[in-house]
């Protein structure tokens, strides 16, 4: 049975991910330190899912504790890592950025030295699709530029491709850092667009539509985000010789690292989504239309060739048919 370090099991993805990885007999250890960034009940709720099985074990731990960090590593001893804890949030960056430096930088490096003295075979971990930036070249791919971000989020998770690149190179210690699109879904965070709106609506609340709804998003549904991590596991980069120091490619490396993006290629405009969960509601929005807010892009747009050519799939699920489980999961979840 192999074993599988997956950082942030409570929240979102990573709940999704250790999920899969359990009903796929791995022995999952998780790390989280349930903070109240957003609902910690929910939180919760997922952790009782997970904690049916056996092979599952959580430390409560910060990744921005390097003594906590380094004594589940050594107790553990994973073979794989998955980084997906994170300070999340674009707008919250604005407000609180010293957060974003303390998780998603000092606590990332603490990830590279557990992989680093413990002998991991496979680092994957979460950058994000906003270290696009002020690049209006569409749609994004991974060969793209990304040195221009615009909003301190962003910032961390190109730095946190860097650092990656760092240790692939320093250490060889083979890394993949996955560029996620805008995910949505069943047990999502309450903080996100399709979870604050269709709380809103069903209230007879307004919501707030940025840039009047005229903005575009790669809306990835979270099986396909799970589906993509899965394939890459054991999909381990090995230093690549044809890349060229002097016209340099930022997708992969001579050192062990790719980066790959995981969007559904197909993006939406706000409108539309926000119509999508208006039918599935059965119930119109009261609209608060607002321009863009700083940080902001106008719009996401994944090229995903790279990862189709790697692992054989790419992200295909319909936002009508990914609305209408978040909405069926959310009347269940909260009983209404």
């Amino acid at each position: 049975m192999n074993k599988i370090l997956v950082t942030g099991a409570a929240g979102f993805i990573g709940f999704h991910l250790a999920n899969r990885l359990l009903k796929e007999d791995w022995e999952v250890v998780g790390i989280d330190n349930l903070n109240d960034y957003y609902d910690v009940d929910l939180k919760n709720a997922r952790l009782d899912i997970l904690q049916k099985s056996e092979n599952f074990k959580l430390h409560k731990v910060s990744l921005e504790n390097l003594e906590e960090v380094k004594n589940v590593f050594e107790v553990e001893k994973p073979e794989y890592v998955v980084n997906l804890a994170a300070q999340a949030g674009v707008r919250y960056s604005l407000t609180n950025p010293h957060a974003y430096t303390s998780s998603n930088i000092e606590g990332f490096l603490n990830i590279l030295e557990g992989c680093r003295h413990n002998g991991v075979k496979h680092l994957i971990y979460a950058s994000s699709s906003s270290v696009y930036g002020a690049n209006k070249n569409m749609p994004f791919s991974v060969g793209d530029n990304v040195d221009h971000p615009v909003s301190l989020y962003a910032a961390t998770k190109k730095a946190n491709e860097l650092m990656a690149h760092t240790y692939s190179h320093l250490y060889n210690i083979p890394t993949t850092g996955l560029r996620f699109f805008t995910v949505y879904g069943p047990w999502g965070r309450p903080d996100m667009a399709l979870f604050l709106f269709t709380k809103a609506i069903l209230e007879e609340k307004p919501i707030d539509v940025f840039n009047h709804g005229m903005m575009k998003r790669d809306f990835t549904y979270i099986d396909d985000i799970v589906e993509g991590i899965y394939r890459l596991i054991n999909h381990i980069p090995k230093p690549n010789n044809s890349w060229d120091a002097l016209n340099p490619d930022p997708s992969f490396s001579k050192a062990p690292y790719k980066v790959f993006n995981i969007g559904n290629n197909q993006p939406v405009e706000l409108n539309y989504f926000i119509e999508s969960i208006e039918k599935a509601l059965g119930k119109k929005a009261i609209k608060n239309l607002l321009p863009l807010q700083p940080g902001d892009v106008v719009e996401t747009y994944a090229n995903v060739d790279h990862l189709k050519d790697e692992v054989g799939f790419k992200p295909d699920t319909k936002i009508e048919k990914g609305i209408q489980s978040f909405v069926d999961w959310y009347r269940d979840y909260n009983k209404i």
